[in-house]
């Protein structure tokens, strides 16, 4: 190992270092700015819901989705720089065991050819007592410091192989943080487009935005009255009620997502899930991989801060809204139709799937009941109809 070589890995080592050092304080800064805009947020929930304020939210989280997403890039630099600064320890330590693997290999070459040298030889070829006192305390020194170099050559293959295990796992740190980074950016461009929907839908006017607020709460209120006294509003274990004759079936009550908030919203899928849970069993009859959970956490879904699912539907599996559906054709078609029941105020008290036509009757997957059920055992009305095609 040359002299050179030997200044240029300690040069980049230490530049390496100081970039990390820079870098984490300029993280710290960012963190402290990603904290700030977290409690704004919490602060403008809190604050009367009008149209300003919810623009207001919007641009805040765009804001700090924003600030996350610097920090993560931040976080995949810093990651890189460690993982180079972790290749420049290896490469000095690998270069480091190779020159004393080469000195220990020559010592031991030659202790075997000076094997026949023993007490008796040193006693009978010395001049004096203190020549042979010498040629002991040589052979002495010498059998340390083969000693040492062992050690050496032991703690320096220890070290690399250490350094070596800590460079794998910054490697999957990196690509755990390229993952996070990726679903941060789809994030952010689908609170981008929340915003400008919920601008649309409302043409950027308080009236219109409190007027679709009253109907989401009014929706809402109605779930809730009819989950209270429907005799089934408590959570059930995972897929306590199975999957229905088709594998498509999902109960809102299932504790897997029952306590889980919808979008903005402080309410929670139990309560007022069973829409949810119906385009949900919709979906998975289609093929989508979903759950009442991915669509719960889905905000582009709903309107506002509310957990009211804004019309039309957004489309599943690749398949369009279409309301106001000749119900007996959909069903012969092949189509799963959502129908509101009960109070028929804004849709439905309730909502819950037909699956197919049994002679003047339907089966129905009920969010709260269970799948493969006769829809006349439970409900006498249909207040709206639903597809998805």
């Amino acid at each position: 190992m040359t002299i050179k070589k030997i200044f240029i890995i300690i040069l980049s080592f230490l530049v390496i270092l100081f970039v990390i050092k820079i870098n984490a304080q300029d993280a710290g800064e960012l963190q402290q700015k990603i904290n700030e805009y977290q409690a704004k947020l919490t602060e403008i929930r809190q604050q009367k819901n009008t149209l300003s304020s919810q623009i207001q939210y919007m641009d805040t989280q765009i804001y700090l989705t924003t600030l996350q997403i610097q920090s993560t890039e931040q976080k995949i630099a810093n990651t890189g720089k460690e993982i180079d600064l972790l290749g420049s320890r290896i490469e000095g330590l690998d270069t480091s065991l190779d020159y004393l693997s080469k000195l220990l290999i020559n010592k031991i070459v030659e202790g075997y050819k000076k094997r026949e040298t023993n007490f008796l030889a040193v006693l009978f070829n010395t001049k004096n007592a203190d020549d042979f006192l010498n040629k002991v305390k040589y052979l002495k020194s010498s059998q340390e410091n083969n000693q040492k170099l062992l050690v050496q050559v032991q703690q320096a293959k220890l070290n690399a192989e250490e350094q070596k295990k800590i460079r794998e796992e910054k490697k999957a740190e990196l690509t755990s943080l390229t993952q996070t980074l990726n679903s941060q950016k789809i994030s952010l461009n689908s609170q981008k487009i929340q915003k400008q929907k919920l601008l649309s839908d409302t043409q950027n006017d308080e009236v219109t935005y409190q007027r679709l607020l009253a109907q989401a709460q009014a929706q809402l209120s109605g779930f809730k009255s009819f989950i209270r006294t429907s005799g089934a509003s408590s959570t059930i274990a995972a897929n306590g009620l199975g999957t229905g004759s088709d594998g498509a079936y999902y109960s809102q009550r299932d504790e897997r997502w029952a306590n889980q908030s919808i979008g903005y919203s402080s309410e929670n899928v139990l309560n007022v899930g069973c829409l949810l849970t119906s385009v949900t069993i919709v979906a998975k009859h289609y093929g989508e991989n979903v759950t009442p959970s991915n669509i719960a956490s889905d905000v582009s879904r709903f309107y506002g801060f509310t957990a009211y699912m804004s019309l039309p539907w957004k489309s599943v599996a690749g398949r369009s809204y279409y309301g106001g559906i000749d119900i007996d054709q959909e069903l012969a078609n092949g189509n799963y139709v959502i129908v509101g029941v009960g109070g028929c105020s804004y849709g439905g008290s309730h909502f819950v799937v037909l699956i197919k036509k049994e002679g003047s009757d339907y089966i129905m997957h009920d969010p709260i009941f269970g799948p493969d059920i006769k829809f006349s055992t439970h409900y006498g009305n249909i207040c709206s109809s639903a597809t998805f095609k």
